[in-house]
C-alpha cells in the first residue's frame, strides 16, 4: 500500500491486511498515554475505517467485516471514545429544546489559537500547502462520513441532513462536488490531488479529526453526536473559509481553480448555519430526547480536536519545522 507502520498498533493492521482475511494474529494490547494525538492509533484506526469507504490499494475487500479486525477496531475505538469525552465533558445536562443555543454558545466562542488567521495573513505558500495536505484526509471524501446517518433519521431531520448532502455533493454536478473542488485546489498549488496522497505524512492529530467522523458515522448510537459535529462545523465553517480564500489570494494564487472550495463554503455554509442548527440538531433533540446530549457532545469532540491540531500545526511553524511527517510534496506511491 506504500504507508508505513508507525508502531506496534498499525503495523499490527497493515500487516494483516497484506494477507488474507481471516487470518490477523493475536491483538497487541492498546494502551497510549493520547489516544487523541497518537500517531500509532490514530493511523491504525484509520485505516480500518478506510475499508469502510473506498477501500484500500492491493487489500481484499473482504477484510471490511473481517471479525478479527472489527474486533481490534474496537479496542481501538474504545481508548479513542474514553479520550474524547475526557476532553469533552459534559458540563450539564443539556434540555432537548436547548440544544440549538448550546451549538450556538459553542460557535461563538473565539478560537485559540487561529490557524485560519495565520493563514490569513502571515502564512507562506509552503505552510498553506501544509495546511491543505492536513486536511486532504477529509475534504476529498466531503460529505461521505455523515451520509452514513441518513438511513438512522426520520423526518424533519432526515430532510435537513438530505439538504445540506445535496449542496455538498454539488446538487448532482460532479464538478461542483465539494470534494471535487478540494481536488482543484490541491491541483492549483501543485499537490498531488490522489485521493489518499498524503495519508502517510498526516500527524495524528489531524487524522483523529477525520476518525471522530466515522467513529460517529459507523455507529448507530452514536448518531447524535455525529450531527451534534455536523451542526457545529457548519455553523463555524464560512468566516474560516473566507479566510483561506484571502490567504491564498494574498499569495498571488486568485484564481477559481485555487479559492473555488473556499469560496463556495463561504455561501454555502452560511445557508447551512439555520438549518444545521434548528432542522438537523435542534429537530433530532426535539424527536429523540435521549441524545440531546450526545449531540452537544460531537460538537464539543470536534471542537476540542480542531484546538489541539491548530496548535499542533501552529507551534511546529513557529518552530520552522513543518507541520507534516514529511514535506508536503511527497506523496504516497499508487
Amino acid at each position: 500500500m506504500g504507508i508505513a507502520a508507525r508502531g506496534e498498533l498499525s503495523a499490527h493492521v497493515l500487516e494483516g491486511l497484506a494477507a488474507p482475511p481471516g487470518t490477523l494474529r493475536p491483538n497487541p494490547a492498546v494502551g497510549v498515554g493520547d489516544p487523541l494525538g497518537d500517531d500509532d492509533l490514530q493511523l491504525a484506526l484509520y485505516l480500518c475505517y478506510e475499508l469502510h469507504y473506498r477501500g484500500l490499494p492491493g487489500v481484499d475487500e473482504h477484510w471490511e467485516w473481517d471479525p478479527g479486525l472489527l474486533g481490534f477496531r474496537a479496542l481501538l475505538e474504545a481508548s479513542f471514545e474514553a479520550a474524547l469525552r475526557e476532553a469533552a465533558p459534559s458540563v450539564a445536562p443539556v434540555a432537548p429544546d436547548g440544544v440549538p443555543a448550546a451549538l450556538r454558545e459553542l460557535a461563538e466562542q473565539d478560537a485559540e489559537p487561529s490557524l485560519s488567521r495565520h493563514l490569513e495573513r502571515q502564512a507562506t505558500r509552503e505552510q498553506f500547502e501544509e495546511f491543505v495536505a492536513h486536511r486532504s484526509a477529509y475534504q476529498l471524501k466531503e460529505a461521505d462520513p455523515h451520509t452514513f446517518a441518513l438511513p438512522r433519521l426520520t423526518g424533519g431531520p432526515k430532510a435537513a441532513m438530505v439538504e445540506i448532502q445535496a449542496d455538498e455533493y454539488g446538487g448532482g454536478n460532479p464538478a461542483r462536488m465539494h470534494s471535487a473542488l478540494f481536488a482543484s485546489t490541491m491541483s492549483a498549488l501543485g499537490l498531488d490531488a490522489t485521493y489518499g496522497a498524503y495519508v502517510d505524512r498526516i500527524p495524528g492529530v489531524s487524522l483523529a479529526i477525520v476518525n471522530l467522523m466515522s467513529l460517529f458515522a459507523l455507529h448507530r448510537r452514536l448518531r447524535g453526536a455525529l450531527v451534534g459535529q455536523l451542526a457545529l462545523f457548519e455553523m463555524t465553517s464560512s468566516l474560516p473559509n473566507r479566510r483561506y480564500a484571502n490567504g491564498l489570494r494574498r499569495l498571488g494564487c486568485d484564481t477559481p481553480e485555487a479559492t473555488g472550495f473556499y469560496d463556495e463554503h463561504v455561501e454555502a455554509d452560511a445557508v447551512h448555519e439555520n438549518i444545521a442548527a434548528h432542522d438537523l440538531a435542534g429537530g433530532l433533540a426535539r424527536d429523540e430526547p435521549e441524545v440531546a446530549d450526545d449531540i452537544v457532545f460531537g460538537a464539543r469532540a470536534l471542537d476540542a480536536l480542531d484546538a489541539r491540531a491548530a496548535a499542533y500545526v501552529l507551534s511546529a511553524w513557529e518552530q520552522g519545522k513543518s507541520s507534516l511527517l514529511a514535506p508536503a510534496a511527497a506523496a504516497l506511491p499508487a
